[in-house]
């Protein structure tokens, strides 16, 4: 695994997630304060990236206008991913 910023419009969240207001809004005065602490998990299918966790700290990096986002990438074959998406 290796650990890049990624931009956010290059990673595909193809599931819903619902996400929690106020613990969105407290990770984003964490993150304008001292930084993203935990890199988001991401899978890498044939160049693609793939976000399934990380929601909040993913909707608290767009509400704040970034551009990137911290993220732990692990590659994998496209039957992982069709796993996840199962």
């Amino acid at each position: 695994m290796r650990v890049e910023e990624i931009p956010l419009n290059r990673i595909k969240r193809p599931l819903p997630r619902a996400t929690d207001n106020a613990k969105v809004e407290a990770l984003m005065e964490s993150i304008a304060e001292i930084g993203l602490q935990e890199p988001i998990e991401i899978l890498e299918v044939d160049g693609e990236y793939y976000g399934f966790s990380g929601c909040h700290r993913f909707e608290a990096h767009q509400r704040l206008g970034k551009e990137t986002i911290r993220c732990r990438i692990r590659r994998a074959p496209r039957s992982v991913l069709n796993m996840h998406m199962a």
